[in-house]
């Protein structure tokens, strides 16, 4: 009779740290994501009046996380000139900020394939501004943009190729910098997207328009960490999928107001 209780003791026993060790075994191929991304990005990722951290980014990557049961995506915003340091110094694993590609990024972090949102950037000046309608229209004036963006990169570029006939200026902190500085005097221009000066319209006293042909088509991507190739492609994964269901459309449809999923020009 011992030696039968003492089998039944062993096998409830070797159930219970087999079911223990299964269970510390799920905890660990959880992994945690760390995604950088910013405030005061206009229905990207900004905080709403809630004061909740919210936009097309943000959405984007919670539904991301709910098709990867093997991640745990959290996010740490800072300033965007913040991020692309704070991935090269492994203080997040991802950057989920509208990134598009350039040459010299690519050498340093690892961009996924499948592109989240493909925008027209426009340029941008003061809604009662009626002598810039062009690129033709910049010859000495003062154009403003963000100093880490790939649209400073562009701006240099476009710049070059027109015999350098405009000064490239940089924002400072704060995020309506670039709309107070065209309402000042202190800039001319800008470039934007037509989302994004859509919800500056709706939000501010300082309203602006996109005047011109479309500069750029630009797809955007997530970035990472050279060494993070299969989060990479789990993201990719889910976000096929995403794009596959029509809920990146719906996505871009709520935040952006149109569907920015594919190219439109």
């Amino acid at each position: 009779m011992k030696k039968k209780l003492i089998s039944i003791l062993a096998v409830l026993l070797l159930t219970v740290l087999t079911a223990c060790s299964n269970a510390d075994a799920s905890d660990k191929k959880v992994q945690t994501i760390t995604v950088g991304t910013g405030t005061q990005f206009p229905n990207i990722c900004f905080i709403d009046k809630n004061g909740k951290l919210t936009g097309y980014d943000v959405e984007l990557i919670r539904e991301i996380d709910k098709r990867l049961p093997n991640y745990k995506f959290k996010f740490k915003t800072m300033d965007f000139s913040n991020l692309l340091v704070s991935l090269g110094s492994q203080k997040v694993d991802m950057v989920a900020h509208q990134m598009e590609k350039n040459k010299e990024r690519a050498q340093k972090f690892l961009f996924n394939d499948v592109a989240y949102n493909v925008f027209p950037i426009q340029l941008t000046v003061l809604a009662n501004n009626k002598t810039i309608k062009s690129i033709d229209d910049l010859a000495g004036k003062r154009v403003i943009t963000s100093a880490t963006s790939n649209e400073a990169t562009f701006l240099k570029k476009v710049n070059e190729e027109n015999g350098n006939k405009f000064k490239i200026a940089y924002a400072g902190q704060g995020s309506n910098d670039t709309a107070n500085q065209l309402k000042t005097g202190r800039a001319d221009a800008t470039i934007s997207t037509p989302f994004a000066v859509d919800f500056q319209n709706k939000t501010s006293d300082i309203k602006e328009k996109v005047v011109g042909d479309v500069l750029s088509n630009a797809k955007v991507y997530f970035m990472f960490h050279k060494k993070e190739t299969k989060l990479s492609k789990d993201v990719d994964k889910a976000l096929q999928s995403i794009i596959d269901d029509g809920t990146l459309k719906k996505l871009s449809e709520k935040w952006l107001g149109a569907d920015y999923s594919k190219s439109k020009y």
